[in-house]
C-alpha cells in the first residue's frame, strides 16, 4: 500500500510517517520503480502502535524503547512496567505544575476587579510588580 493507505489505515499522517522513518522510529519503506513508498500490513501495525503510545504523551526516545521491547519476545515484562512507571511520575509531576498554575491564575483572578478601571494584578504580576502597588 502506498503512504496515503498506511496513514488511513494506522490513524498517522502522511507527514508524521516521513517523520518517523526519517528519524528511524520506522523502517524506511520499500520503493516502487517510480520511487513511491509501499507499507505492508506490518508497517501498518507498528504505526499503530506508535500512535497509541503517542496518544498516552510518551515521548518518541521512550517509543522507540517500547518499540524495542515489543519487537523482543525475550523481555522482561519489568522493564516495560518500569518504563510506563516512570512515565506515570512524570504525568504526575506535570499535574501538580499545572494545578499549581491553575491556583495562581484562579488567585489572580479573584483579586482583579474585571471592571473599566486599567488597575489589572494579572498584569502586574505578570511585569513582576507587586500586586499592591
Amino acid at each position: 500500500m502506498n503512504i496515503g493507505q498506511a496513514a488511513r489505515h494506522s490513524g498517522v499522517s502522511a507527514k508524521t510517517i516521513r517523520y518517523y522513518e526519517s528519524i528511524g522510529l520506522i523502517e524506511e519503506a520499500g520503493r516502487t520503480e517510480g520511487g513511491y513508498r509501499t507499507y505492508g500490513s506490518t508497517d501498518v501495525e507498528t504505526l499503530r502502535f506508535i500512535q497509541h503510545a503517542r496518544s498516552l504523551g510518551f515521548s518518541v526516545k521512550d517509543v522507540g524503547t517500547l518499540l524495542d521491547l515489543w519487537r523482543n519476545r525475550d523481555r522482561a515484562s519489568s522493564d516495560v512496567k518500569a518504563l510506563a512507571l516512570a512515565h506515570v511520575a512524570e504525568i504526575d509531576r506535570k499535574m501538580q505544575e499545572l494545578n499549581r498554575m491553575r491556583d495562581t491564575l484562579l488567585h489572580l483572578t479573584h483579586q482583579c476587579h474585571g471592571d473599566d478601571r486599567p488597575n489589572c494584578p494579572i498584569l502586574k504580576e505578570l511585569a513582576g510588580e507587586p500586586i499592591n502597588a
